[in-house]
């Protein structure tokens, strides 16, 4: 499997954060370590959508017991997540 760059997993997961639960407004300028979660961005039915894209972007499989704050609630820890999986 290809080595994932860090950086452009995260600007590639903050471009589809934006798109999909901001409508491409990013006014507030979250940044990459703000918790989703904290700044009402997605919400559990959100989570869903976040992991179906992970898992058809990125190649990988999401567990249940993987769905938890530490690897899906900020930019930084979704792109460690998926570098951690992918590699």
């Amino acid at each position: 499997m290809a080595t994932i760059d860090i950086d452009t997993t995260r600007q590639e997961l903050k471009a589809f954060i934006l798109e999909t639960f901001l409508f491409g407004d990013d006014s507030d300028g979250f940044g990459n370590s703000d918790s989703f979660m904290e700044r009402g961005i997605i919400d559990s039915t959100g989570v869903l959508e976040l992991v179906s894209h992970l898992e058809q972007t990125y190649g990988i499989s999401v567990e249940d017991e993987e769905m938890i704050p530490a690897n899906l609630d900020s930019i930084d820890n979704l792109a460690a997540f998926v570098q951690r999986k992918a590699g």
